[in-house]
Formats: C-alpha cells, structure tokens, sequence
C-alpha cells in the first residue's frame, strides 16, 4: 500500500511507465459513461429513487458517514430508507439481508456497520437489481434505496449521485487506474448532483463539507461508554486513509506506543490478536466489528457522525419531492 501511495499521491516518475494502461483503462470507463447517459446500455430502473453514494477514486474516501447520515435524515422524515452495498471483503455469493449481530466476514465491515448504526435494512450483493429487489420483496415500504458505492456500476439507474471526495488526498496524481488512484477521470465530477468534501474545501469545485464528529469512545467488547480511556496505546486502522485516524487520535491528547497498519478491510492474524491481547488498542469503529469476541480488555473505538450543510439537506428533500410528484 505504502507503494501505491508513493506512485498515486507523490508524482513517482515510475507513473509513466503506466500510462498506456491509465489512458485505455480511462478510454473504457469513459466510454461506458456515455452510453449510460445515451442510453444505449441498458439499465435497471426499479420503482423507487436510488440515491448513490460514491466517488471516483479508490481507496476511504467517506461513504459511510454519508450513507449513515442521509439514513437518519430520510428515517426522522417519515421515509423508509434501505441499503444495498458490494460488501467489500464478504464472503456471500448471493445477495445477503444484514442482520446486526451477523459477522462482519460474511457481510463486509461497512454493511455491517451500517445495518448497527442505523437500523435500516441493508443486503450486500454484486448483482445490485438482485439486492434491490431483495429489499422491495421483505421491506416493502421501502420507498428510498441508497447505494453504498455502485457510482461506476451503470447496470443500476439512478435518481441522485453524490460523490464523495477526500480532502486531503484529493485526486492524487490526476491519473486512472493503475497509474493513479482514479476509477473515472476528474470530469466526471461534472455530471453528479452533489460533490461532499470530506474535511475540507476544495477551492476549484462547488462542494458540501463534511466534517467527522467524534463521539464518546467505546470497549470493543460489549460496547459500553468508557469516559476514561487510557491515555497511551497502540492504534490499530484498518481503513483505506489510517492517517485520518492517527489525526484524530493526535487531536485527543492521545499518544501512541505504536502504529497496527493492516491494509484496508483486512483483519489483525491470530498471533497479532494474542501480541496486543493485554495491550491498550484505540481503533475505528469499523476495525471493531471484527474484534467483538476476540478483543482484549482494554480495546477500544471511536464512533463518528458526519455533519453536512442544510443546504445539502434541502437539496435531498427537494429532488426527492419533485421524484414522487413525477410519478404520482
């Protein structure tokens, strides 16, 4: 990974010997875009708006915390939000009804974070028709599906893209896969709803701002509020940007004995989980779902909400109104 960001994000030289492979790869993506605005690829439209929530580059870029956010939005107003996601690092073949308690190898570490947090329905599946479907035939009031990724997956209509930029790493080098970080090139901004810059803005591109709030931090054990928590430990980020995390933790007044860098929706090995087993962990909520049986006693989370603008809001609440006054 350390890699991938020295070429992606440090103008490594050794980008160019990829960029053949960065333009066709951009060609293709491209291409694929315009004949889901022509309309000459196919694409299933199921009977209630979908809002997506992606982005254009690899890596965590912030989905989460928007997705957690418009569910508790669109629940406080009297819609019935459900989601459907890839489930990056599940193992299910066929698309999967979340249940809360259900182990995060099965369902994904987001998915599951998500069905916890917000109490809405959530099924994983890379046929995103069949997960929808799956929701209108055990949820059928649902009258709002929100997807978590899914913005390159064309085979899926959509009502509402929202596109969800990291601050601080941004675009990187500005290239496409593998040269750069970029699933669709930068011009592909100008065709979603909403650009949500998370942490900051970005002086050329209209955007919301999103910002994290911590919440109170929790033993990965039972869950419980823990007031106190040591002030010293390792931290343990499993995300796709740790140093967010680390920042944060910097933020609290926390020090650190040591970094647990494993790479993105991976999990800590057997011998790790006994090497820290007696230690203090701080680690993202995320990471914790992995740990709930095998946590030591002195490990712990730290929950985040988003908080976006009222405008963003209004925004959602209006396309969503003039969507059903179209097709009442």
């Amino acid at each position: 990974m350390m890699m991938l960001d020295h070429l992606w994000y440090q103008r490594s030289l050794w980008r160019w010997f990829l960029w053949p492979l960065s333009c066709l790869f951009k060609a293709i993506a491209s291409r694929r875009h315009r004949r889901f605005l022509s309309g000459e690829a196919s694409s299933y439209r199921p009977p209630v708006p979908v809002i997506i929530v992606g982005n254009i580059s690899v890596g965590g870029n912030g989905k989460t915390p928007v997705v957690l956010a418009l569910c508790e939005y669109l629940s406080a107003r009297d819609y019935h939000p459900a989601v459907i996601s890839r489930g990056y690092g599940g193992s299910s073949k066929q698309p999967l009804w979340v249940e809360a308690e259900m182990d995060a190898s099965l369902s994904g570490d987001e998915p599951l974070l998500i069905r916890r947090r917000s109490q809405c329905p959530v099924v994983v599946g890379a046929n995103r028709q069949a997960s929808v479907e799956l929701i209108l035939q055990r949820y059928p009031e649902c009258n709002v599906i929100i997807s978590d990724d899914g913005m390159q997956h064309y085979r899926l209509a959509r009502d509402i893209e929202l596109c969800v930029v990291d601050a601080v790493r941004r675009f990187g080098n500005e290239m496409c896969l593998p040269a750069g970080p970029l699933r669709e090139p930068v011009s592909r901004l100008h065709y979603v709803d909403r650009i949500i810059a998370n942490g900051s803005e970005l002086p050329e591109l209209a955007c919301d701002v999103m910002t994290l709030r911590a919440q109170n931090w929790r033993r990965v054990s039972d869950d419980d509020i823990i007031p106190n928590i040591p002030t010293t430990g390792y931290a343990l980020a499993g995300i796709g940007n740790p140093q967010r995390f680390y920042q944060t933790l910097s933020q609290q007044g926390l020090k650190l004995d040591g970094y647990i860098e494993i790479g993105d929706h991976r999990r800590l090995s057997a011998a790790q989980i006994k090497q820290y087993q007696q230690q203090v962990v701080f680690m993202t909520e995320k990471d914790a779902l992995k740990y709930r049986k095998l946590a030591g006693p002195n490990w712990y989370y730290l929950p985040v909400t988003a908080s976006l603008p009222e405008e963003f809001y209004m925004f959602i609440q209006e396309k969503l109104e003039q969507l059903y006054a179209v097709g009442s």
